[in-house]
């Protein structure tokens, strides 16, 4: 099931279209959202929170209209913006409940809520402790909470490892995951790491120019067509592309000691041509796999 649903949605500042005639479903689990910049995910984001009223199009969060039903849909969703956004002078239970109270919840209900979830992100020792205090990987810790204490069904997260060291972006990934692997809030990751959405993903929307140019599951869009093989072998001569064109195989890429090769539908032993192939111009097979692409590879394709 889709927890959003957009058809042909145009938004523009100005005479800008940052938005262009965008139609997608948002499906459960977690989802990640990729573009260069302009691309228009921070504008997506913002017109599903109702935040900017689009110039045409339709569009549905939870069954609730992102045009005239903005308020309700921010109640039912958490954001966790890119930009700093505590509160100078609070400590992270009082902020961490405010922004619960802002969400509808009653005092009581949000300030018990504000320890629960400030202690699942890691802020259990520091809750008392000014927000303005915090390192940076802690204040990223905490709008984390503030998106989460009113038990939202959908988060967005834009950039959620911004600044952080290895350690502190690893620990934020594995919070993701762990949000997101409950099958209990459904998550929209925006960023511009590749490894950070593979690690945490499950489906994969990339936008350029206001539109979708590519959205699947990762398993999907990561399958090669035909039988493709990637080939790791030592040869002091490189004679092994002509080689092996020779015997009906296109080598899609080489670099160093690894080959991408192609074999023509209905190969029945790749590895007997690869065997012969090395064997006719001395090289020697170190090992070969079935060829999948990486993210890295599909945003490529997409973007250009």
């Amino acid at each position: 099931m889709a927890v959003a649903t957009i058809s042909n949605l145009i938004v523009r500042y100005g005479t800008k279209t940052a938005v262009n005639d965008l139609s997608l479903e948002v499906p459960e689990g977690c989802t990640g959202l990729l573009g260069p910049n302009g691309a228009g995910k921070t504008t997506l984001l913002k017109t599903l929170l109702g935040f900017l009223v689009p110039t045409s199009g339709t569009g549905e969060v939870f069954g609730m209209n992102i045009a005239n039903e903005g308020l309700r849909i921010r109640q039912r969703i958490g954001l966790m913006p890119e930009m700093d956004c505590h509160i100078p002078g609070m400590n992270a239970v009082t902020f961490v409940s405010y922004a619960g109270e802002l969400a509808g919840m009653p005092a009581s209900d949000a300030l018990r809520r504000a320890h629960e979830v400030l202690e699942y992100c890691g802020l259990g020792e520091a809750r008392y402790r000014n927000v303005e205090t915090y390192s940076t990987g802690m204040k990223q810790r905490i709008k984390l909470a503030q998106a989460l204490v009113h038990g939202p069904k959908l988060i967005f997260l834009d950039e959620p490892t911004n600044g952080l060291d290895p350690a502190g972006r690893d620990e934020m990934l594995d919070l993701i995951r762990n949000i997101s692997a409950s099958q209990v809030v459904n998550v929209l990751v925006s960023s511009h790491l590749l490894p950070d959405i593979e690690r945490t993903c499950d489906q994969v929307i990339v936008m350029r120019n206001g539109k979708v140019v590519r959205q699947g599951t990762m398993q999907a869009l990561r399958q090669t067509v035909g039988i493709q093989i990637e080939v790791e072998m030592y040869i002091e001569t490189p004679p092994l592309v002509d080689e092996m064109a020779r015997r009906g195989v296109e080598t899609r890429h080489h670099n160093a000691n690894l080959y991408l090769m192609m074999f023509p539908e209905g190969t029945h032993n790749p590895a007997k041509l690869i065997f012969e192939g090395a064997k006719a111009v001395g090289g020697q097979v170190r090992g070969f796999h079935a060829a999948t692409r990486s993210l890295e590879d599909i945003f490529l394709e997409a973007i250009e």
